[in-house]
């Protein structure tokens, strides 16, 4: 398995979850979704999407006409969470800032 792709603990998740506010656990994946208009919600996507391919992690991604939800789980892992899964998570907020995208 990749590196940063190990299963994580319970109290590991937990942890974690404690240094990526917004960020909710939703059974073996977390979610976070931000305001942004359907043109700036695309903007987000593509830039995103070019992270996750560099990195080699990707999200699902849900885009409606007034937000955009993100939703992170290791497939490869059996679908757990893993230190890759925070990792895009902090890049992803990262990015929504720049979009001047606001949390919800």
């Amino acid at each position: 398995m990749a590196e940063g792709k190990e299963r994580l603990s319970e109290e590991a998740i937990e942890d974690r979850l404690g240094s990526t506010p917004g960020w909710r656990r939703e059974g073996d994946s977390i979610a976070r979704a931000f305001e942004i208009r359907y043109h700036g919600g695309v903007a987000l996507i593509v830039h995103v999407a070019d992270v996750e391919r560099l990195i080699g992690h990707h999200a699902d991604i849900d885009l409606r006409w007034d937000h955009v939800r993100f939703s992170i789980t290791t497939h490869d892992a059996g679908h757990r969470l893993t230190d890759a899964d925070f990792d895009l998570a902090r890049r992803i907020d990262a990015i929504a800032a720049a979009h001047e995208a606001t949390p919800l």
